[in-house]
């Protein structure tokens, strides 16, 4: 399933870019509604690219007929970002803790200058490998992603003095 999201922001696209690629961010999200507050596990800088890796927890409900074959405790993952910095993108993968044959998604994030501040688009592809059930799972996680992304947004904003 393709999914995209855009945020809007009154800061320039270079300062966004930096506060998503910083540490400090992940360390003042709240709880969010759908997907946990990440983790932060690990962040290194190699010339203009930063690598950031996060560990995050679904937390919002599964269609029932999926608890069957899907425990939610164990839909955990490592999402594992690249930003570079030059070309004012982010190249984002999920690698699952468990269920790694039955999941994969990776995501895109193009930040850029607008007449009044800035903009983020976010489009990715998530793949649900289950019977029957998949295109219920896969509708549940990309909300949730969605609704995340919405969520992280407006604290980068409010930390920018956006919000």
């Amino acid at each position: 399933m393709n999914f995209d999201a855009s945020q809007t922001f009154a800061a320039p696209a270079s300062k966004v870019l930096a506060c998503y690629a910083s540490a400090e961010l992940y360390e003042q999200l709240p709880e969010f509604s759908k997907i946990s507050r990440p983790t932060l596990l690990d962040r290194s800088e190699h010339g203009g690219r930063i690598t950031l890796r996060l560990h995050y927890r679904f937390t919002a409900d599964l269609p029932a007929a999926a608890l069957a074959i899907i425990d939610p405790s164990r839909l955990t993952w490592i999402e594992e970002t690249v930003y570079d910095l030059a070309e004012g993108t982010a190249s984002s993968q999920l690698l699952p803790d468990h269920y790694a044959s039955k999941l994969k998604a990776s995501a895109r994030a193009t930040f850029r200058d607008t007449a009044t501040g800035s903009s983020r688009t976010v489009a990715g592809e998530l793949k649900v490998r289950v019977l029957l059930v998949a295109g219920q799972v896969e509708k549940a996680i990309v909300s949730g992603l969605k609704e995340h992304l919405a969520e992280e947004a407006e604290v980068v904003a409010t930390l920018l003095g956006d919000g």
